[in-house]
């Protein structure tokens, strides 16, 4: 017993659509869904990173060299 082409055509649009979404499901990717940024799948896995806190105002290095700047113009006069 042959198919239609009717048949055909469903079965492959089945097939592409679970392909589709095998291909989603096994890729990982972060997802933004509903204004919520969820995580990937593997993110249990993922290497834990440590940025320990720095100084809270962080032009710190260069507010000391305008303080010497200006102490150092300040003694030449």
């Amino acid at each position: 017993m042959r198919q239609t082409n009717e048949q055909r055509r469903c079965w492959r649009n089945a097939w592409y659509g679970l392909s589709l979404c095998a291909a989603m499901g096994l890729t990982g990717c972060q997802v933004d869904l509903g204004g919520q940024t969820l995580p990937s799948p593997y993110y249990q896995q993922d290497d834990i990173q440590y940025f320990p806190p720095g100084p809270e105002f962080m032009l710190t290095k260069e507010a000391a060299v305008q303080k010497e700047f200006s102490e150092d113009q300040a003694a030449r006069q």
